[in-house]
């Protein structure tokens, strides 16, 4: 069944404004990894297959589910894959809600992947900075986001960031009011094409999803070009770092 608007919770320490937010315009709510204790109305839990059993939920509603890498690892592959999509859980959880609930709207709070050295890094406290850990798929999250929301945009979804805070994300702001009325990114094809034709060229594909047993295949340098190729296609004035 599509959905409308989909809200995606992470773990950032903004992710608590969303307590008090009224559930409409939201018909789907999809949290990621400890984001489920941040509000009762969840629909859809995604973590990866190590996360802890006793951080989750000890009892589920009748709407509720648990998305697993059996799940979301097929649909992540059909739209690319983990080495160009970026193998960390907010960008997984962005690829599954696009292909599994074909939603026009993907709102994400809490995924802005900024760390702070002196101040909490999650709404639970201090936690393990995913995004920031030694690896050749995270090279530039602007760029792995910047991929996201074209390849959204291609589907007639748009991708909306609403924190107000920092961000390595680069999709457009909105309130959770406008997050209804969001337009998917205007579309340059010959560079998302071009950019598609190099991940092809390259065949940095991993079908287990288990990239990293493979990182030794995979050019850092080509991947530095690549998320060049993405942030050019999505008018993002960075280079990857």
């Amino acid at each position: 069944m599509a959905m409308s608007v989909v809200l995606v919770l992470g773990s950032g320490p903004n992710v608590v404004e969303s307590r008090d937010w009224p559930r409409p315009p939201f018909d789907r709510i999809v949290a990621i990894n400890n984001a489920w204790a941040v509000r009762s109305d969840w629909d859809d839990l995604i973590h990866p297959d190590d996360f802890p059993a006793d951080r989750m939920p000890r009892t589920l509603a009748p709407q509720q589910r648990i998305i697993r890498s059996a799940d979301y690892v097929p649909l992540q592959n059909a739209l690319g894959g983990f080495v160009y999509a970026g193998g960390t859980m907010a960008f997984t959880a962005g690829y599954w809600a696009l292909a599994a609930l074909r939603p026009r709207v993907i709102a994400m709070m809490g995924c802005d992947m900024v760390y702070p050295a002196s101040k909490q890094t999650h709404f639970y406290g201090t936690g393990t900075a995913d995004p920031l850990r030694a690896d050749v798929t995270l090279r530039s999250l602007e760029a792995k986001s910047a991929r996201f929301m074209l390849m959204a945009a291609a589907r007639g979804c748009a991708v909306v960031n609403l924190s107000q805070d920092a961000s390595r994300l680069v999709f457009p702001r909105a309130t959770p009011l406008a997050a209804a009325i969001a337009r998917p990114q205007p579309l340059d094809r010959a560079e998302v094409d071009a950019a598609l034709a190099e991940e092809r060229r390259l065949g940095y594909y991993v079908p287990s999803g288990k990239y990293w047993k493979e990182e030794h295949r995979f050019d850092p340098a080509a991947i530095d070009a690549l998320d060049r190729r993405w942030l050019k296609a999505a008018g993002v004035l960075q280079t990857a770092s």
